[in-house]
């Protein structure tokens, strides 16, 4: 022990977190995995508390004791100001000389591109958009749900799908076919059995995100109600990207729009071919990419973009998380 690697990289969200231990080279020396990272519910000294075993983890298998530079790409670190208090805390851990702190989404953009360019748009549990440019320029969003502006995301779905269907069952609403393929999904025969049994906890309020795939396919199927969901999700995702795509100027340039998260790494045809083809109307420079790859491999390229690494470096980390 008592040797320094160059990146500690840490890419933690709110159900798991991936951590790297990454040399000057582009090694990766040693990678762990642990829990959610929610300082929200859990307090920033409990959460921060949760990386540490997989920090611990990933040192003892890498031989080092600390690095030259953290690079954490953070759920809920929505605001500079969260950003500092994140890195703070993770600074009085000693795990290395500096501490650079960013949202997760960040991680994902950077994964998916060759240079620090782009936009990223990712749409899982909630949505949330970021851009940012080789100068260090970036565009962001709040991205903390309807009080921010934002429509969207796996849970936010699954709640207007069970909107429209409990409508459509008691007739305030228009007939769907939601009406009955949701609280199949679950077993049941009603939309008022799935509402009381969600109420009362038979079923466990955090499987409503299950209803998510159930609105695709239903979609695909041809409803109507559950084909404008899917149309109005593609029209925030290119919304988003465009505001973003015009807050760096890069409007008129050639620029990649990642899209990452399970909603849109899914590739729902429907909504994939609505993107594509809004995204072509408003920013007709811009193409489209789904990112495969694990946002650990971003949290470790931003932190060898601050060290001026050379591009072989870059190369051999993206191999090893590519393959």
């Amino acid at each position: 022990m008592g040797m320094t690697a160059h990146v500690l990289a840490v890419d933690a969200g709110n159900s798991k977190t991936d951590v790297a231990v990454v040399a000057a080279d582009g090694e990766v020396l040693a990678t762990a995995r642990g829990g959610g990272f929610r300082p929200p519910t859990d307090g920033l000294d409990v959460a921060v508390s949760g990386l540490a075993d997989a920090v611990a983890e990933a040192f003892g298998a890498a031989g080092v004791s600390s690095v030259d530079r953290v690079s954490a790409c953070l759920a809920n670190a929505d605001f500079p100001v969260e950003e500092q208090q994140f890195a703070a805390a993770l600074h009085a851990r000693a795990w290395g000389a500096s501490v650079d702190v960013r949202n997760d989404t960040f991680a994902i953009l950077r994964a998916g591109i060759t240079e620090p360019r782009g936009v990223a748009v990712v749409c899982g549990a909630g949505i949330n958009c970021v851009g940012m440019t080789p100068d260090g320029r970036t565009a962001r969003f709040p991205a903390l749900g309807r009080i921010s502006g934002d429509w969207g995301g796996g849970w936010g779905l699954a709640e207007e799908a069970m909107w429209h269907a409990a409508r459509a069952e008691d007739g305030r609403g228009g007939p769907t076919a939601l009406m009955s393929a949701l609280p199949a999904h679950f077993g049941l025969t009603s939309m008022y059995a799935l509402i009381e049994a969600l109420h009362l906890g038979d079923v466990d309020n955090a499987r409503r995100h299950e209803l998510t795939p159930v609105l695709f396919a239903t979609a695909a199927d041809g409803d109507p109600v559950a084909g404008a969901l899917v149309d109005r999700l593609a029209d925030e995702v290119v919304a988003m990207a465009s505001v973003a795509l015009g807050r760096l100027g890069l409007l008129d340039e050639e620029t990649p729009v990642l899209l990452g998260g399970g909603v849109l790494a899914a590739r729902h045809a429907r909504l994939t071919d609505r993107i594509t083809e809004l995204l072509a109307a408003r920013a007709p420079k811009a193409f489209a990419r789904v990112v495969t790859a694990r946002p650990v491999l971003g949290a470790a390229l931003l932190g060898l973009d601050h060290t001026n690494a050379p591009a072989e470096a870059h190369a051999r980390v993206r191999r090893f998380y590519e393959v």
